[in-house]
């Protein structure tokens, strides 16, 4: 701030006045004004005095000083007063963004009389009037009536008499400390106006304490306050005080510039400016642009009363930082983190249950025993939308809509949606966030996702859960059990925010392809809901009605009437995928689509209408998969059997034969995993202790050694849903009865000759459709899991319930 008076564009003294008078010094100069010659002013009408508004000039009695006319009413009130010689009243307005000051409320409640003495008409059209203060007014109110007309403001006042009051040594010290401080100011600044006055011209006390009053540069309150001190002393005393207080800030400011040259260094010297700004923050507490702009922000956001301590406590940390200390970034980024999450945000919920469900029906096909979960979900949710919620978590084969499931239930419900990845994650600051020692710290993934939601409702899906990991930095899972708690994620922690946050109104989705490696305390707080493969069928109608416009707009224009038959997308779906879900099919018709679109722009000739297999063999080539066909065999020790991978379901072949040898020997191949080679060892097992039953000779077992292979040797298996499948298939080779055709089976076995139940059936039974199987053998207890599926996925099938081998083999065996 400098020291100087720098009037408002209202009033100010104009430079182009003092070009004026350096061009034309023959008109008139401030020199050769003579101000005791120019008599003749008519006295002030105290009852109705004219009076001029400045937006922050305050003028003292007996200063003569130029000022600018810029309002049209002040220059008009100007001209008439000079050319009447009338006194005239001028006041600073207590708001200076007021433009046309019209009562006393507008101004300040002490002015000054004032004479014109000249208007001078400026090079660049303005007008400037020389004027000077005749003595001090208190305002008492508005006029009732105007002495002059074009004038605006008109006010009642009263004059009020300046005393110095105080011996005359007192008044000469005050005056000279006044002077001595004023030469010192002004050996600091640098202004236009140090020439404007000159303390040694003024004999009188009077005049020198009004003189720099005038000039000074303080606050126009603070200068009303002095215009407004009766006695000329007092106010000599107060002027004193705060030209003291701009010493002392001129003096801050010296130290500051001192203490940065002597940290100069020669390698340093580019910085010099930096440095200076780093001393001068240290000096303030801190960088009060960015404080400043965190508090007002802070003020519009209603966090927690924990989370407001935690702000200011942060904030009043940021102030007593560098800004380029590490530490710094560190605490802004933790504050804005603060400000951005949603504390108290929540959208509003839709509540039309009929809408929730055209909404799923519109976005998904097929599914329906998943779609009937999730809307009574969603009419839970509507119903009671602050009642604890259970978590669902959706497992299924990839591609099959487990995530766009949880987005369209996000819009049906009306939530905002974010969706969390967890696959790979391995440390568990991802999920509780890192704590703020070191530089990089950042919330973790699910504070993270609520930001990105901005609303403390949505709906979170947390994807892959499955495929968390552990290693030393933490177990993510364990992390996830207080999320995932409702009654422990109303005040979940985040080691970055370091304050409760209350997650009781999230709703969370999880995903995962497999339970196998979710860890069952995590698995105990959430409801599986399988989600299953498609059938044929339901794959080339969700290609009808997403897929195939999907890829369409890959082309634009030029693929508009691409279309696919349903024979095209069948051979399609067979030969060309392998997999429950249709992201891979999706990728085939992109590849379609890809294909058709470069030989169009290429204007060649090329039929838009996809509807043989041979027309889509001559776009992709070859088949890249066979599909998978019961194979009719004549000889003895093949059995199919049902397997379910990540994939979905699949069948599989198992071959036995006998070699000569000494029957000490097991051979197992296939690339078959622990589990699945004791299932072999324990299949062998029975047939051996039942041989009598089934009409083998002991000597068969002692003559002969047994080979079991499993096809597809590059493909690792493992499970224990092939023991009865190995058992049947062992059976088959020593007793040499061949096993009914179309006929797999899946089911554990025990030593003693029980079946055990097993998982995946639906998917089982999809594969089996898909190859032409008709009777399917599977445990007794797996019953209970064939009546919750669609009667659809059952068409063509008959099933076969079994509680022990004995009836595996009676059904199996011809």
């Amino acid at each position: 701030m400098g020291i100087f008076r720098n009037f408002a564009p209202d009033f100010r003294p104009s430079g182009h006045f003092r070009d004026f008078m350096k061009k034309e010094p023959k008109i008139i100069t401030m020199g050769q004004i003579d101000l005791t010659a120019a008599g003749g002013f008519k006295a002030p009408d105290l009852g109705r005095l004219p009076v001029i508004a400045t937006r922050n000039l305050v003028l003292f009695p007996g200063v003569a000083i130029p000022i600018a006319l810029v309002r049209e009413s002040s220059l008009t009130v100007a001209k008439k007063a000079q050319e009447g010689k009338l006194t005239i009243g001028l006041c600073c307005q207590t708001d200076p963004r007021t433009e046309n000051p019209t009562n006393h409320n507008d101004v300040a409640p002490y002015g000054v009389f004032v004479e014109i003495l000249q208007i001078f008409d400026l090079p660049d059209g303005t007008q400037s009037a020389f004027l000077r203060a005749t003595g001090k007014f208190k305002v008492k109110g508005d006029a009732k009536e105007a002495s002059l007309a074009g004038s605006p403001l008109n006010l009642s006042v009263s004059r009020v008499s300046e005393n110095m009051v105080g011996t005359s040594e007192n008044s000469k010290t005050l005056a000279e400390l006044i002077c001595h401080a004023y030469k010192e100011l002004a050996a600091h600044a640098d202004s236009d106006h140090i020439q404007a006055i000159n303390p040694d011209l003024f004999n009188d006390p009077a005049e020198v304490i009004n003189n720099i009053s005038t000039h000074l540069a303080a606050p126009a309150e603070a200068k009303i306050d002095l215009l407004s001190t009766f006695r000329v002393i007092n106010r000599g005393e107060k002027l004193l005080r705060l030209l003291n207080d701009e010493l002392q800030k001129l003096s801050i400011a010296k130290d500051i510039m001192e203490r940065a040259r002597e940290e100069l260094t020669q390698e340093q010297r580019e910085g010099f400016m930096r440095r200076q700004m780093e001393i001068m923050q240290r000096e303030l507490y801190g960088d009060l642009d960015d404080v400043e702009q965190l508090y007002k922000q802070a003020e519009k956001v209603k966090m927690s009363s924990q989370a407001t301590e935690a702000f200011h406590k942060g904030l009043a940390q940021l102030r007593r930082l560098n800004p380029s200390s590490p530490d710094y970034s560190v605490v802004y980024n933790y504050l804005t983190t603060l400000l951005e999450l949603p504390w108290r945000v929540q959208t509003d919920l839709n509540t039309s249950l009929p809408d929730a469900k055209e909404e799923l029906e519109v976005s998904h096909y097929g599914m329906s025993k998943v779609k009937e979960r999730i809307i009574e979900q969603v009419a839970v949710t509507m119903a009671n939308p602050t009642g604890k919620a259970p978590i669902l978590c959706l497992v299924g084969a990839p591609g099959v809509g487990k995530t766009s499931l949880g987005e369209s239930m996000a819009r049906a419900l009306g939530r905002n949606y974010q969706r969390v990845s967890l696959g790979g994650v391995s440390d568990e600051a991802e999920i509780r966030g890192h704590r703020r020692t070191y530089i990089g710290a950042m919330p973790g993934r699910i504070i993270d996702a609520l930001r990105r939601a901005k609303s403390s409702n949505p709906l979170l899906l947390l994807d892959e859960i499955d495929k968390l990991s552990r290693d030393i930095k933490g177990d993510p899972s364990s992390a996830l059990l207080e999320v995932l708690d409702p009654e422990q994620n109303y005040k979940f922690h985040d080691n970055f925010v370091d304050v409760d946050f209350d997650l009781s109104k999230v709703l969370f989705i999880a995903t995962a392809n497999t339970l196998d490696t979710i860890p069952r305390p995590l698995l105990d707080r959430m409801e599986v809901v399988e989600v299953p493969g498609y059938l044929l069928q339901e794959k080339i109608e969700i290609a009808r009605r997403h897929l195939v416009p999907r890829v369409r707009n890959i082309g634009g224009v030029y693929l508009d009437k691409l279309t696919f038959s349903d024979e095209a997308l069948s051979f399609i779906i067979e030969s060309y995928t392998s997999e429950s879900g249709v992201r891979q099919l999706e990728k085939t018709l992109s590849s379609i689509a890809r294909k058709l679109l470069v030989k169009v722009m290429s204007q060649e000739e090329v039929s838009l209408d996809i509807n043989t297999p041979e027309t889509v063999r001559d776009i992709l080539g070859p088949e890249r998969y066979s599909p998978q066909r019961y194979e009719s065999m004549s000889v003895t020790g093949v059995v199919t059997g049902l397997a379910w991978t990540s994939h979905g379901g699949e069948i599989l072949f198992i071959e036995s034969s006998l070699t000569s040898g000494k029957g000490e020997k097991l051979t197992l191949t296939g690339n078959l995993g622990d589990v699945m080679k004791e299932s072999a060892t324990i299949a062998l097992q029975y047939v051996r202790s039942h041989a009598e039953y089934l009409g083998i000779p002991s000597s068969k077992f002692e003559e002969n050694n047994l080979h079991i292979h499993v096809p597809e040797g590059a493909v690792p298996k493992d499970g224990p849903s092939a023991g009865i499948t190995m058992a049947v298939s062992i059976a088959s080779t020593y007793t040499g009865r061949m096993v009914r055709p179309r006929l797999a089976m899946t089911g554990e076995i025990t030593l003693r000759g029980r079946v055990m139940p097993v998982g995946g059936i639906k998917e089982k039974i999809l594969a089996a459709k898909r190859a032409g199987i008709t009777d399917i053998i599977i445990c007794e207890e797996n019953r209970k899991d064939v009546t919750q599926i669609e009667q659809a996925y059952l068409e063509g099938v008959e099933f076969h319930y079994v509680k022990t081998v004995d009836e595996v083999l009676s059904i199996a065996l011809q």
